[in-house]
Parts: C-alpha cells; structure tokens; sequence
C-alpha cells in the first residue's frame, strides 16, 4: 500500500506540476465548467482517489479539427484508459433512443430537442483517435453523464449513466491497461495540442458552431 501512494504521489506531482506550468489550472478550468460539469469534474476525481486508480481528468479541451473546432467536456487518462466524457445537465422527462438523431425533453408539459448525445460524443472519441493514434481504439472509450433531476422515460442507453451511475461504469473496465508513461504522454501530447482554455477560444468555438448550424 506505501508504494503504490508513494509511486501515486510522485505521478500525481508531476502532472500537477506540468499543468501550472502550462496554465493557472484548477481553478481557472473550473470557473468555465458548468453545474453538471462541476459535478462530473467532481465525480471523476473522486473516483480516481476512492478506487486509488492513478490518472488524471481534463475538463473543457478545444481542440482543431477539420478546419473548425470540437469541445469536449472531460478527458479522464488513467490505469483503465481513456474516457471521452459528455455531460448533460437536464430536468424533466428525457426520451432518447441509441439510434434518433434528437432526444427529447419535456418540462412542464413543454417539449425540446437536443441533439443525441451520443452521437455528439462519437465525434469526440473520433477526434480523440486521431490525437492519440498510438492507442489502440478499443482503450478509447465513450460516456454520456447526466446530471440534474431529469428522470429517463426510456430505458437508458449503453454507456449512457447518471451522476451515481458513473462508479459502477468505470469499474466494468480491466484496470492496468496503461502505464504511468503511457498516461503521462497521453496528458502531454493533449495539453501540447489542445486550444488554449480562454475566452478567445470560446468565442471561436461558439462561432464555428453557428457555422455548422446554418449550413
């Protein structure tokens, strides 16, 4: 047990260390999250100290694709691999299907459409897979989180979970799948490509989002 908090110790000084180097972390990274996100970001963490797995979560990630950009809401790397994580914050009835393209939600007997989740994540993990292509593609996996008191109607997809559901998720997964060196170059390469997290970012992203929606 000392060695591996000793060896888990050292892992997670370094990341820490390379983070504030590059960036005013935690903090800053948190201001721009959300409720649900907050709650995840929150979660994911917990997670890696209460199952002492070594690993690292990564929150709003920007990165360059295809002439645009594409954001993603967490990046856990750790001993188990690597999880594309979407968040979604919702109240209400929610009725969504693996394979629609829209999921709905009705709140006060009004209904909206958001696009499917899952499908919005698959574009993460594809871009993910280009970023990371050392990694075979099967140690890069998709999660849909919804926080918030919205109740499914449906039942829920795979690899989709609320808040609680998140533990029993990741422990579906074979632990020591990488190394510290492994997860220590995923997080370098990561923080060496992405956007930088800032305002300049947002508004560029928001802007290459309206894009899309108009053609």
């Amino acid at each position: 047990m000392f060695d591996f908090i000793y060896i888990f110790g050292l892992f997670f000084s370094f990341i820490c260390g390379v983070a504030f180097a590059k960036r005013k972390i935690f903090d800053v990274e948190k201001s721009r999250l959300n409720i649900g996100e907050r709650l995840v970001s929150k979660r994911l963490n917990a997670y890696l100290m209460d199952e002492q797995i070594a690993g690292i979560v990564i929150n709003n990630v920007t990165l360059p694709i295809d002439g645009s950009t594409t954001q993603i809401d967490h990046i856990l790397i750790c001993t188990r691999g690597v999880f594309v994580v979407e968040t979604k914050h919702y109240s209400g009835w929610i009725y969504g299907d693996p394979k629609q393209k829209k999921w709905m939600q009705v709140l006060f007997k009004k209904r909206s459409y958001f696009q499917n989740p899952t499908h919005q994540n698959y574009k993460h993990i594809k871009a993910i897979q280009a970023l990371f292509d050392f990694v075979p593609e099967e140690h890069i996996k998709s999660l849909v989180v919804f926080t918030g008191d919205g109740e499914f109607k449906t039942p829920l997809p795979k690899d989709v979970v609320l808040l609680d559901g998140i533990k029993d998720w990741m422990n579906q997964h074979e632990n020591h799948i990488f190394t510290l060196n492994r997860i220590q170059f995923c997080y370098g390469r990561l923080e060496y490509l992405r956007m930088p997290d800032n305002d300049e970012t947002e508004q560029l992203h928001l802007k290459n989002l309206s894009k899309q929606h108009s053609v």
